[in-house]
């Protein structure tokens, strides 16, 4: 997949990996590549950006004697979510442009 249009999807798939259940690093990058490959020096710029855009909030758990830091989705990055899902049609619509399918008239 081209770098730039894979960079646009991961910020939305670490976001949705974060939906459900608050999670840290190694797990996002274990969940996300079930669709799109990640890798742990790809994700964590991402979650910095998602930070400071306050689209996830963090905070740190003891784990094996170690502090583990957790990433948690705020209502803002709920609402890039579902921007994204609103917008799918759209991206749909250009998919079957490039595929070369025609829609019915």
């Amino acid at each position: 997949m081209d770098a730039q249009l894979k960079k646009g999807f991961l910020e939305f798939c670490v976001l949705a990996a974060l939906k459900d259940a608050d999670s840290y690093g190694y797990q996002i990058v274990k969940d996300v590549s079930t669709c799109i490959e990640i890798s742990e020096s790809t994700l964590y710029p991402i979650l910095k950006r998602l930070e400071t855009s306050q689209q996830v909030s963090t905070y740190s758990v003891e784990h094996n004697s170690r502090l583990r830091k957790y990433y948690q989705i705020t209502d803002k990055g709920i609402g890039q979510i579902n921007r994204f899902l609103e917008d799918w049609d759209e991206i749909e619509k250009i998919y079957k442009f490039i595929k070369g399918d025609k829609e019915d008239e």
